[in-house]
């Protein structure tokens, strides 16, 4: 009962009393045509925008796994290298001062140049040369250890021990020679 007196009250009143304006249609007409063009060309930036997005994906992904894996296999390659260096940052200095130091010892001895030492140096340098063959078996047995700390140990023994020889051989070499000059003024 109560919807029916609803009804027919909607219907009694009308509701459709005004007209639009003069012009109105030709107006509506034109905003949707230059919002249909505008939507269009939005849709054309948005299909070349489509095109490329997805090849920019995969070409950063690309990207981003090349500099991962090239980072990774980088520091494994540096860290299972044989070098005493891939141990740590203190070993790479360590490393460092006693390769130097032994090119040091080792251009004075080839320097020398006094009569009698010939012998001495030639036999120092072949120790040296074994000593060289020891340390690189001794790279080996690191990388294949994963960084044995024994090994370490046996690596930095034999760069002591190269220096040892090295420093003995230029005692020598200087007790040579001066022996040399006390026998030639006991001489004249």
């Amino acid at each position: 009962m109560k919807n029916d007196k609803i009804d027919e009250l909607l219907r009694e009143l009308d509701f459709d009393n005004k007209e639009p304006a003069s012009g109105h249609k030709v107006r509506f007409l034109k905003r949707l045509e230059e919002q249909n063009n505008q939507t269009k060309n939005l849709d054309d930036r948005t299909f070349k925008r489509s095109l490329w997005e997805p090849m920019l994906s995969v070409a950063a992904l690309l990207a981003i796994t090349f500099m991962v894996l090239a980072g990774f296999f980088g520091q494994n390659s540096y860290q299972n290298s044989g070098e005493l260096a891939s141990v740590s940052p203190e070993m790479k200095e360590t490393q460092q001062f006693y390769t130097q130091l032994i090119k040091n010892e080792l251009e004075i001895l080839k320097s020398v140049d006094a009569p009698g030492t010939e012998t001495i140096v030639k036999d120092a340098l072949v120790q040296l040369e074994k000593l060289e063959t020891e340390y690189i078996k001794l790279k080996e047995d690191l990388y294949k250890s994963g960084h044995d700390k024994r090994v370490v140990y046996a690596m930095i023994s034999n760069f002591q021990q190269r220096i040892d020889l090295l420093n003995q051989v230029l005692h020598q070499i200087e007790n040579i020679k001066t022996l040399k000059n006390q026998s030639d003024e006991n001489y004249i």
